[in-house]
């Protein structure tokens, strides 16, 4: 199977974020309106998205987690990219490997993002989330070729 590239991945990632954002927003926005509406506080509302902050990463994980299990490894973007993620140890990608992959994120971004530029280092290009959940991430071929064109 050809590997994703580096590129697709980033870009895929990166429109995943936004998504998170979209609806992250909105939602903040209204719960925090809510709160202060009940409390009988002055509205005003602060946004701010953290990947410290365990709510914040809720959303994130939710999404990345389990877009990635229901479709069989995509997220939004990567599936406009045009890849998927893979498990390397099971036929179909499990609930526990997506979450898990979806958690290892902040480990590939430890460090200034090392775990990131081991896309690289490593012969299957996988970066550290893809090695602690044994996934890879492929470039997705159109399911009408034949499957000996697809190596």
């Amino acid at each position: 199977m050809p590997l994703a590239s580096f590129w697709q991945r980033a870009v895929a990632f990166l429109i995943d974020l936004l998504i998170v954002l979209a609806v992250f927003v909105p939602f903040e926005m209204a719960r925090q309106y809510l709160v202060l509406e009940y409390t009988h506080h002055p509205i005003k509302i602060a946004i701010n998205f953290s990947f410290h902050d365990l709510g914040d990463l809720v959303f994130f994980i939710f999404y990345a987690g389990l877009c990635v299990w229901r479709t069989n490894g995509q997220t939004v973007g990567k599936r406009l990219l045009r890849i998927r993620v893979v498990s390397l140890v099971h036929p179909k990608i499990t609930l526990w490997q997506s979450v898990e992959r979806a958690l290892g994120y902040g480990a590939s971004a430890l460090e200034a993002g090392f775990g990131f530029i081991q896309f690289f280092i490593h012969r299957n290009r996988q970066c550290v989330h893809d090695r602690i959940a044994e996934t890879i991430v492929i470039k997705d071929l159109p399911r009408d070729q034949p499957s000996s064109s697809r190596v």
